[in-house]
């Protein structure tokens, strides 16, 4: 609702005098694209955790890519996972999108930034960066960092 506060990456604009809503993806070229999307889709957006620990009065605190803080959230929630978050009330709701072997991802930096996939494995390196092999549409495989992937469905369908 604020026009000075800057849009990311899964926000939701609205131009108020015609009516369209539209949700901010990246394209093939890792470039800001709207996206239509109708009223129900308006109504929510996708988060990634961040972060997940307990703050100083032992309450429960998990940390989106976008900065809000969700208190007591479900306790299945990890460190990569998407959740949809109700933008009305900031609330989460719906499922919980897990980061694993087979979830349909995007990709939201690097040079592979807007390819959207299947992901096929992740490597962990200790003290460096894990690398993720990803599958994308048109059956090309390639490997990125895991910090570079936003789960965006399950299987084939996204959410």
């Amino acid at each position: 609702t604020d026009h000075n506060y800057p849009a990311g990456f899964m926000d939701v604009l609205e131009l108020e005098k015609s009516g369209d809503r539209f949700r901010l993806m990246f394209d093939t070229k890792g470039r800001f694209v709207l996206h239509r999307i109708n009223r129900e889709e308006a109504s929510f957006k996708l988060c990634r955790i961040m972060k997940v620990f307990i703050s100083a009065n032992k309450i429960p605190v998990a940390v989106t890519h976008d900065g809000r803080t969700l208190r007591y959230p479900d306790p299945d929630v990890k460190v990569n996972d998407t959740v949809k978050i109700d933008i009305a009330t900031g609330k989460m709701t719906g499922s919980i999108l897990k980061f694993e072997v087979g979830a349909m991802v995007t990709l939201t930096r690097g040079r592979n930034a807007g390819r959207i996939g299947q992901l096929m494995h992740v490597e962990r390196h200790e003290g460096s960066f894990d690398i993720v092999t990803v599958k994308d549409t048109k059956d090309h495989v390639f490997a990125t960092r895991l910090s570079n992937l936003f789960v965006i469905g399950v299987g084939n369908r996204p959410e």
